[in-house]
This record gives structure tokens, sequence and C-alpha cells, in this order.
């Protein structure tokens, strides 16, 4: 240590010196966090998780029937048969999927038209094939909604991983309140189109029935009455046509309640040969029912058909009104996304609306130029959890901070000392973020930089505090009790105190290189690695230049400040 310790001692001789190593710090600094804003380092909640399942959510255009789902749902299965790595799958054809971790805030539970199918895949194991689950989904996704989305114009087609965190409705989800329906989902079909035209979202869709046109069958209580039937007769015979209902029972030994027997026209005798308005009456033509003199009297004589506009369904949050439009990220993360797609929607819809931000900080209120009508847009999903994630443990990282120094000042009863020392904590920062850029570069997929590795930088500052004690502590002694002078004192301290801080520095590095390579826990490890790295530096290097450049260092402030 002798050498390390005649390094230290020129620097500390050198002014010069000494400004360069300020210099090259505050530089690494810099650049460490200016590769945030320019996506060096790019930033998420949490990474992709390879699973063993994911599901493929269809989400046809209102008016659809059940046959057009199933040709949607067969031809995603046709895809999936050709995977060798897809052991089976199942379609729920006009209902949600028993419940999993993505489907539980999704609304699988409340599926239940004939527009709607979900598909689950089930993979091998993923310890026993090489390409993970997420880049399946990434691979599999283009080439499904190309060929599949074409069948119904309208469709969407969803693939829905298992979530490696909470669970959210979507990655991005837009939530445009308003009091006219039309006039909200007028607003919540422009968000989507930009939604779809920005890099990194994909599965865009809005979570609201499609207008359409529907056919109401009225029964005519006059010529029901004139043909000599009852209108519960025809009500009847129309829901045992297209509905179908328990005609009657059967009794069982082997069964403590009674059989219903479920009777229907077949799947192909009640099929309209199109969706026109003839269609039906012919259909209705063709279903008879026996008066009471013995006369077939064709249902299309007795019922009346009317187009009308379909209700749609009124979703509302906090009692207000509310269309959703959610979107999925591909292998990105959600800020980015969003932050592009915010500054589009501003930009195209400033003809229109008066757009200000309201409580949040990426919130929107619209406010129709001409009508006066305003609408409220409010972003949620994963995406503001991963902002309110990182606000959260931003906001505890400054209050460690500030819990830190507040101790080192009473400990120290000195500022500036515990400046010194709180300086080290907060430049293991630089580390972390290298480390993150490193891990990116040497892994396949993006290495994000995640909750955990915040959680790992916090944890750090412990570490990193006690190496610049260790320094300030052992130059004090060498200074008061055995006459050192200020440049000796520090540059001997730092040697000495050397291996130590080495020896804790390898103890969690070895601790964390099984963390590193876990998908969800690997920002905690980097983290740990690369930012003790960086605190084992700084503390050798940095913080004896500020130790020996400040006066509170000096041999007669620290005796003034023994016998206080």
């Amino acid at each position: 240590m002798k050498k390390f310790e005649q390094f230290i001692y020129n620097i500390l001789g050198s002014k010069a010196r000494q400004w360069t190593v300020i210099a090259l710090t505050l530089l690494a600094l810099v650049g460490s966090i200016m590769m945030l804003p320019t996506k060096v380092v790019l930033a998420k909640m949490l990474p992709g998780k390879s699973a063993n399942t994911f599901s493929i959510y269809v989400n046809a255009p209102t008016d659809s029937s059940i046959e057009e789902t199933r040709k949607i749902s067969e031809c995603v299965v046709s895809f999936l048969q050709k995977e060798k790595e897809v052991t089976d799958s199942e379609v729920y054809l006009g209902q949600g999927a028993p419940l999993d971790y993505a489907g539980l805030v999704k609304g699988s539970a409340f599926k239940n038209s004939e527009n709607l199918a979900e598909i689950v895949v089930n993979l091998t194991d993923k310890h026993e094939r090489e390409e993970p689950s997420f880049m399946m989904v990434h691979r599999l996704r283009p080439i499904i909604k190309a060929n599949c989305e074409s069948i119904k114009e309208g469709t969407v087609i969803q693939m829905v991983e298992q979530p490696a965190g909470p669970p959210t409705l979507a990655a991005v989800v837009a939530e445009i309140y308003g009091e006219d329906y039309d006039h909200t989902y007028a607003l919540s079909q422009k968000v989507a189109d930009i939604l779809k035209k920005t890099d990194g979202l994909v599965d865009v869709d809005i979570m609201a029935d499609d207008p359409y046109k529907k056919y109401e069958l009225i029964p005519n209580p006059d010529k029901i009455s004139r043909s000599g039937l009852s209108v519960e007769q025809v009500n009847k015979i129309l829901y045992l046509a297209f509905e179908g209902m328990v005609v009657a029972h059967k009794n069982s030994r082997n069964y403590p309640d009674q059989i219903g027997l479920f009777v229907r026209l077949s799947d192909a005798t009640r099929r309209l040969r199109d969706h026109s308005k003839a269609a039906l009456e012919s259909k209705l033509a063709a279903l008879k029912l026996m008066n009471q003199k013995g006369m077939l009297v064709p249902m299309s004589e007795v019922v009346t058909i009317r187009e009308v506009d379909a209700s749609p369904t009124i979703m509302q949050k906090e009692l207000r009104r509310m269309i959703s439009v959610t979107a999925e990220t591909d292998l990105v993360s959600q800020v980015y996304p969003l932050l592009d797609a915010r500054s589009t929607i501003m930009e195209k819809l400033a003809k229109q609306f008066k757009i200000e931000t309201t409580d949040y900080l990426f919130n929107l209120r619209l406010t129709d130029k001409k009508t006066g009508e305003v609408f409220d847009l409010k972003w949620d999903g994963e995406m503001k959890v991963t902002l309110d994630t990182f606000r959260d443990l931003g906001a505890a990282f400054i209050a460690a901070l500030i819990l830190i120094f507040l101790l080192l000042v009473i400990y120290y009863k000195n500022f500036t000392i515990s400046s010194i020392v709180l300086a080290g904590s907060f430049l293991s920062i630089i580390g972390v973020i290298v480390g993150h850029w490193v891990a990116d570069l040497v892994t396949t997929y993006t290495f994000f930089l995640t909750a955990t590795s915040l959680i790992g930088f916090i944890a750090l500052m412990g570490i990193s505090s006690r190496n610049s004690l260790l320094l300030v502590d052992f130059a004090k002694a060498l200074m008061l009790e055995k006459g050192f002078d200020k440049r000796h004192a520090i540059a001997t301290a730092s040697a000495t105190r050397a291996k130590p801080i080495m020896l804790t520095a390898i103890a969690i590095i070895l601790g964390s290189a099984l963390l590193a390579s876990d998908p969800i826990f690997g920002g905690l490890g980097v983290a740990l690695i690369s930012g003790t790295v960086a605190a084992v530096i700084v503390s050798l290097i940095f913080i004896p230049v500020l130790m020996y450049r400040a006066k509170a260092m000096d041999a007669e402030t620290l005796k003034a400040l023994e016998n206080v």
C-alpha cells in the first residue's frame, strides 16, 4: 500500500492534480446522469419476465357474430401450432379464460360477448428453451396481427404476458372523461390513432362498444290477436328459435335436481345469410306458429322489424363517465412512448381544443374551442405505476440523504465534514448508471434501469458513507494523536483503510453476482456491483482531495471541534 499512499500524497501536493480529480469526477457525474434523458440508459418499472404461458385476447368489432370470432381465433391458433415450443392452447369463445395474474385487472371475469375470445398458450418450461416468452411474443405479434386482424375489419388482437410486477390494465392507459358519450368516443378515436402511430406502442384498443345498427323484433299485439295467437306464444317461439329455452325437465336418480331440456334451432338453421333486414325477414317468414284454428302463421306477419342504434356500455370511474384507450409496449419502456404521444396529442389537437395540464404532471384538460365542452385525459396503467414508483423511491432517497446528513452533523459538529461524507454517498450513482450501460452492451436484450436498481442505489448510500467515515476518522486520529500533518495523515489514512474498504467491496460484489443474472432483480445486482466499484474509487481518490482542500480538516479546527 506504500505505492498507493505515495500516489495520493502526490495528488494532494499539486493543485493541478487536485482540480483534475475534481473535474473528472464532476464530468463523470454529469455524463452518467445525462445517459437518462439521452436514452443511452432506459428506465422502466420492471424488465420482461419469461414465463411458461401467455394469453392472446381477440377483440372483434362489437357487431361481430360468434362465427366471425371463431374464424379469427382459428387463424391465431393456426400460427401457434407451428411453434415447437407451444405445448397446447385453449380457446375460450365469447368469454374470458380462467383468471390468471394478468386477467385479474384486465376484466377477463366480465367478458361475455360474441365478439370476444381469449386464447391461453402454454409453453415448454422456461429452463428448457432458449427463447424467453417475451421474445416469442415479440416475434409472433406482427405475424398474427398482419394475417388475422384483416379477417374482420376493426379487430384488435392483443398479446398479453404475465406481468413481472403489479398487474395493470395495460402498459399505457389513457382515460378520457367527458359528459357526452359520442363526443368522448370521437376524442378517444383521435387519441387511439396517435397512439397507433407512436413508436414502441402496440395492441392499441378502445375499451368501448363500437357504434353499430341492430334490429329489434317488436310483436304487434293487434295482428297477433287477429291471427288467433297470443303475445306470450310469439315471444316464446322467438326466444326458442334464436336464444333457446328450457321446454321440459328430466328426472334422474343420479342427480338430486331436475335436468332441464334446452331446445333451440340448430346453428345452420338460425344463421342468417347476411346482416341485412331482408335476410331477417326471410328467416322470420320461415318460422311459423300454429294458431287456435290449426293454421300456421308466419312470424313475419305479426312481428315488426325496426332498425335502431345499439346502446353502448357506459363505463364510469369515480362517478364520471369515461372511455379508456389502452396500449402495450414492445420491449421498450412505457415512459418514452408516452412522452412522445403526449407531445403529439398537444400538437395535433391544439386547433380544436385548448389544452392545459392539470393536477398531475402528464394529465391534460382539453376544452373544445367551439362548444366549450371539457374533457380530461388522465394517464394510468403500468406507466403511472412506473412514475409513481420512481417518484416515491426518489423521495425516499432524498429523505435518506437528509437523515444521513443530520446524523453526520450531530457526530462531527461540522457541516463541511458532513458534506464531504455525503458526497461520497451520492456519487455512487455514477457507477449505478454506467453499470447499467455496460450491462446493456453485453446482454442480448435491453437492460433497463428499474425500480430494483433504485433500491440498490439507496442501499449503497450506507456503504459509501461508511467508506468516507473510515477515512475521515482515521485521518483525524493521525492528526490529533500522532501529530501528522494534514497531507501525510490523509494519504496514510487512504492507504491504510484501502484494504478493508476493498475487502468489503469484494464481499458485496460476490454476494450480488447471483442477483445480476436474475430477470427481475438483475437491476439490483448490477446497481450493487457497479455502485460499489464507483464508491470505492470515489472514497479512495475523490474524498481525500475534498478532505485536503477543506479547512474543517485543519488540525486547529479539529481540536476545536473535539473540545465542543
